[in-house]
């Protein structure tokens, strides 16, 4: 397996989809770093040369922010929100979606599953007693 920046990406898979195991690298971030090294991006990592393994780590760490550095920057980022207490500070503070949705129904996924609240329910007919 190569490794680079910090993580183990898989060496049967094609460059192209082994780069974005990073975090912070998709499909075209890739390609465009396969096209700066001058790599062929339907390669095997196994059947790269340890140069152009080398030449690849060497573009990434010198021109793109992956993994843990760009980690901490999006950390900061919403910490930075937070505390300014903007808008979408309190959204993230309060763990409810940041970018528009609809809250009063499906947001399952930010909230979590379901709690149960004690009193609701069967109040139009008051049938039962």
């Amino acid at each position: 397996m190569a490794r680079i920046a910090g993580v183990d990406i898989p060496k049967d898979k094609k460059v192209e989809v082994s780069l974005q195991y990073l975090y912070g690298v998709g499909p075209t971030l890739s390609r465009r770093i396969l096209s700066a090294a001058g790599v062929n991006p339907s390669t095997k990592v196994k059947d790269l040369k340890e140069g152009e393994i080398a030449h690849i780590r060497e573009i990434i760490d010198r021109q793109y922010k992956v993994e843990g550095e760009l980690r901490r920057e999006v950390n900061l980022n919403i910490k930075r929100l937070v505390e300014i207490g903007c808008y979408r500070g309190l959204k993230h503070r309060r763990n409810l979606p940041v970018r528009g949705q609809r809250t009063r129904t499906n947001a399952r996924t930010k909230r979590g599953p379901r709690k149960t609240v004690a009193g609701r329910g069967q109040k139009r007919g008051m049938a039962k007693k």
